[in-house]
């Protein structure tokens, strides 16, 4: 048991990492595509329609702007908008310090700036004076800023320059030799663990981009996204499946090769994981076929779609990537029918090897974790549920289409409940929430949403769990309820609805539109609680910097209240009129300690 809780423990670490990774090139995609259409059909002269003019646009965005957009975003998710600031200041001493393209830089100097600047802040922001704070945010940032873009463009740039080079080098030697395909050996499995992005979006596609940039396209981009060995895969399933893991594998099918959602075959492979032999055959195929047959994209196609494959292809490679995707399809699915030929069960045991699954791992932790089952013999716990959010590795295609059905099923059910769609790093715990999640993600959703009510799935597409949810939901309208007593309805956001006993600290949300005036409430409102004679502490914070419990009481316009409204529901507000002046904010300082 303590192996299996290491086990798991050492696979949530590796997911969150390569999540972090991924999640500064996720967002970006769109931008990466802009660049790889922008070059496949105007640079000069190797384009479909070479122009002179429009090339003036390749260089500067490769360099400058999706660097920049890398580092900014890697900084946001470390501290919100001063941390990408931080980030994008730190990036560009990369960018200006060296010749090449600086993606691996950029995730590096965007976390890494954000991140000092949040621990300068714990330092020092408790520390500043009213009516200073505008003057320490701004000047803060502006002096790390600096520091870090003279730091970045004298040590972290020649150093990723030069590692930038032994990895392009290495990576040209390996396609020589023909030793790429072998890196499917360790991509295959790996997908299947919920790695495909981590993979995909945070090591190929760096790589892919500097190599595109030297010589018109990548064969890097087609490594993970190849939808070839999970087409056939599924192929196989449809012919010779058995039960309903045959009935759902053709419209599977479709999705992975049209849809490029790679999630949509995992359950398959974790119902019987020999079927990793056939996907590392159809990567390994596939990836040869790309180096041999002169394969590579402009750019990465995200997602995974033979569709996206033909839009960012190189102008002499399409027949390399239509073989190699077709090939790797033939092999994956000749290896999956042998396996699946000589396969004795019935076919019926995909919900029973998932719930199997999912005690093992609850066992591992030592706790069980709630799911749908136990929460249909107690219908009452779907009560407080308000929301349902799907959470998946990236947070787009296969959550949402997970979220689509339910929301239908709701529908047609008549129950009125939010379902909506998010990556697991994304989820944030609050009261009435039930998430749904891949069994594999299930740890880490477990992690960020502790209060949550879970339910884990095999396939987002098609799980009896679904059906259970909705029963839950559909039979709370037949539970017969005790009369309750009516209790008196306060109204939010007046002094009635506020229970001052709670107030532990009175919050203005300072943002950088309103500064100055959320500085200068602060300012008054805490004079005005020292003449009274109160002790109650006064500060201005970010909306993100409060906690959601009671002891807050945020002090509020009827506009900024609706922004605290949806992201806080236990935090108590005083909606005024004016910040400065409103009768409200005296009746306040009386009532407080």
């Amino acid at each position: 048991m303590a192996q299996a809780k290491k086990q798991s423990s050492i696979k949530v670490k590796v997911q969150k990492f390569g999540t972090a990774l991924s999640g500064m090139i996720m967002p970006n995609i769109g931008a990466i595509i802009a660049w790889g259409l922008t070059a496949a059909f105007f640079m000069y002269p190797h384009g479909w329609f070479p122009n002179k003019e429009i090339n003036n646009l390749v260089n500067p965005m490769l360099r400058f702007l999706l660097p920049l957009l890398i580092g900014y975003t890697g900084g946001k998710m470390v501290d919100d908008d001063r941390g990408a600031v931080a980030g994008a200041i730190g990036t560009l001493g990369v960018i200006v310090g060296t010749d090449q393209p600086m993606f691996l830089g950029a995730m590096i100097m965007g976390p890494l700036s954000a991140w000092l600047l949040k621990k300068l802040d714990q330092v020092f922001q408790d520390k500043i004076k009213s009516g200073f704070e505008m003057i320490y945010n701004n000047f803060s940032l502006g002096i790390l800023g600096m520091i870090m873009a003279i730091f970045a463009y004298f040590i972290i740039g020649p150093v990723m320059e030069v590692g930038s080079q032994w990895a392009s080098a290495g990576v040209n030697a390996i396609i020589r030799v023909h030793l790429l395909p072998l890196a499917n050996i360790i991509i295959e499995p790996a997908k299947v663990l919920f790695l495909n992005n981590a993979i995909g979006n945070g090591i190929l596609v760096p790589l892919g981009i500097q190599q595109a940039a030297q010589v018109g396209k990548s064969v890097l981009f087609l490594m993970e996204s190849n939808p070839g060995p999970g087409l056939g895969i599924l192929l196989a399933f449809t012919l010779f499946g058995k039960g309903k893991s045959k009935s759902s594998a053709p419209g599977a099918a479709i999705i992975e090769f049209f849809g490029g959602v790679h999630e949509i075959y995992f359950p398959y492979v974790l119902m019987k994981p020999s079927l990793i032999l056939a996907a590392i055959g159809g990567g390994v195929t596939g990836t040869f076929l790309f180096t041999t047959l002169g394969g590579g994209l402009k750019a990465a196609a995200s997602p995974g779609s033979i569709l996206a494959i033909l839009l960012v292809s190189a102008k002499d490679a399409y027949f390399g990537n239509i073989v190699g995707v077709l090939g790797a399809a033939v092999v994956s699915f000749i290896i999956a029918a042998i396996i699946l030929k000589h396969d004795k069960s019935t076919g019926e045991d995909l919900d029973a090897k998932q719930k199997e699954m999912q005690a093992m791992k609850a066992e591992s932790k030592g706790q069980a974790m709630p799911e749908a089952e136990d929460a249909h013999e107690s219908v009452k716990s779907y009560e407080n549920v308000k929301k349902v959010i799907f959470a998946c590795d990236a947070g787009m295609g296969s959550s949402a289409m997970g979220a689509s059905l339910l929301r239908d099923k709701f529908k047609k059910a008549g129950i009125d409940v939010s379902v909506t769609n998010t990556a697991v790093r994304n989820l944030k715990d609050e009261d009435g929430l039930l998430v749904v999640t891949q069994e594999e993600l299930a740890d880490r959703s477990l992690q960020k949403t502790p209060h949550a009510m879970h339910v884990a799935v095999g396939n987002f597409l098609s799980s009896p769990k679904y059906d259970t949810i909705v029963a839950s939901f559909k039979a709370l309208t037949q539970v017969e309820d005790k009369p309750k007593q009516e209790k008196p309805v306060k109204k939010v956001g007046s002094i009635d609805g506020i229970d001052f006993s709670k107030v532990k600290e009175v919050n203005f949300i300072r943002h950088d539109q309103h500064l100055g005036t959320a500085t200068m409430a602060t300012s008054l409102f805490s004079d005005a609680m020292k003449k009274a004679g109160k002790t109650t502490p006064v500060k201005a914070v970010r909306i993100n910097e409060l906690t959601d419990d009671p002891s807050h009481l945020v002090i509020v316009t009827p506009a900024a209240n609706k922004n605290l409204a949806v992201r806080y529901s236990d935090i108590q507000t005083l909606v005024v009129k004016n910040l400065l002046q409103d009768k409200k904010l005296n009746e306040a300082v009386e009532k407080l300690n």
